[in-house]
């Protein structure tokens, strides 16, 4: 990705605090002048190299790896961020088979379950990040308040520390050490055609009803697929599970076979993996209710056609993911790749996702990115006072509009489960592998 290299370099944090982004910068000049004179002896050479001629390669899944995200890296950092958006299963097997063909691993934690381990990626330390203090303590301890029972599945929590600097073993609790720095994350559920359902939905059972058979659709992504499976067979009441997040061999048997008499009865219309199938089948009316995101269902909207995200009484299935960095990174492009993650936290980029329907993970400076209207619209639940505009300026919802679920303690306080690597991932897999070649 190039970008436009005339732009000025700018920071969001106040002039008078001295940053690491400054040293970063002002050192490289800085240096740069110093050792050509002989006047410094012992710098660290790197030091001396021009922060605009580092380049900082990123991949991930589309959902985060945001054009104008780079954009803005480049305008407030100076160095050019490169991005590569691939579907999950394949940025697991890059994280862990190309370890050199990336420097910032944009993933969800149920990837970084499978992924650290191997160790291509180095932990973070948290000391160095300015905004780790934002961070929402639904990554560092999994609760939303203090009172809030812990969600089934891979909670980010769970995969989020180390125990030090070279460790690959998730550590039980906080420590210094991360293993990705969250950034990104929502509680899904179904997306509905309201115009072309005739009755209420309130269940995740209703995705199998046969009323809507050949009209039902399904994500075909193994690791959130079952889990949305697991949803609909206990909202069923077909099985009850001792762990969604956890499933014995029998459970994901079960559930797999439920999954496979349902498609061959004819109920799916198809199965997808990226947005823009979720965002086709329902804009066509090909398939009337199926796992969704949140923003595809506002690109169905924007489209002028109806489209509701519906909330369920059985409650919502959630996902998380953050940046990590590649075991090889060091020096200046080590310390590009802090800032870029510092600034990352620092509230642009959280309210821009926000405005597309996800969450920041450090609420607290997006707030002060946004106006008090797309705050109380996004995150508090209330009717929207004015037109509520996508982050590239097109109209999403209508004055008068109210966010389905309601505010960010109803839909994030209403997580049944997470998305979840099983112990039993490989029997999973392959069982889900079935469901779909049935």
């Amino acid at each position: 990705m190039t970008t436009d290299n005339s732009k000025p370099t700018k920071s969001l944090l106040s002039t008078k605090e001295v940053t690491r982004r400054g040293f970063v910068k002002g050192a490289a000049a800085t240096a740069g002048v110093a050792i050509g004179s002989g006047a410094i002896t012992g710098f660290p050479t790197i030091w001396a190299q021009n922060i605009k001629d580092v380049t900082l390669r990123q991949f991930g899944t589309g959902v985060s790896n945001i054009n104008a995200v780079a954009d803005k890296v480049k305008e407030d950092l100076g160095f050019t961020l490169q991005m590569t958006a691939l579907d999950s299963d394949a940025v697991a097997q890059r994280a862990v088979t190309q370890p050199k063909s990336f420097d910032i691993a944009d993933i969800e934690y149920w990837i970084c379950k499978k992924v650290f381990p191997a160790g291509t990626m180095q932990p973070m330390d948290t000391t160095k990040l300015k905004n780790y203090q934002y961070i929402s303590k639904l990554f560092i301890d999994g609760k939303l308040t203090p009172d809030s029972e812990i969600a089934q599945g891979t909670a980010p929590h769970t995969v989020g520390f180390v125990e030090g600097a070279d460790s690959v073993e998730f550590a039980s609790a906080p420590t210094q050490w991360m293993t990705l720095v969250p950034t990104i994350y929502n509680a899904d559920t179904l997306g509905i055609r309201p115009d072309l359902i005739e009755r209420p939905i309130n269940s995740w059972a209703d995705l199998l009803d046969p009323a809507f058979k050949g009209k039902a659709s399904i994500l075909n992504i193994p690791s959130i697929g079952i889990m949305d499976a697991a949803m609909v067979c206990e909202a069923m009441g077909e099985i009850t599970y001792g762990d969604k997040g956890n499933m014995t061999q029998e459970e994901i048997d079960k559930t797999i076979a439920i999954m496979i008499d349902a498609k061959k009865a004819g109920q799916f219309r198809a199965f997808w993996k990226s947005f823009d199938e979720s965002v086709n089948l329902m804009a066509s009316g090909e398939v009337v209710i199926q796992s969704m995101w949140s923003p595809a269902v506002a690109a169905v909207r924007s489209k002028g056609i109806a489209c509701k995200y519906q909330p369920l009484k059985e409650g919502y299935r959630a996902w998380g993911g953050g940046i990590g960095l590649a075991k090889h990174l060091t020096g200046l492009e080590l310390e590009a790749a802090y800032e870029y993650i510092d600034w990352y936290l620092s509230g642009w980029v959280g309210a821009y996702l926000n405005r597309q329907g996800y969450y920041s993970a450090a609420p607290e400076t997006a707030k002060k990115f946004m106006s008090e209207d797309e705050w109380g619209f996004w995150m508090e639940g209330k009717e929207a006072q004015g037109d509520i505009l996508s982050p590239d300026g097109k109209v999403m919802e209508k004055a008068g509009a109210v966010r389905d679920g309601g505010s960010y303690e109803e839909r994030m306080g209403s997580v049944a489960c997470w998305n979840s690597v099983m112990d039993e991932n490989k029997h999973m897999v392959r069982k889900w592998n079935e469901f779909i070649a049935a």
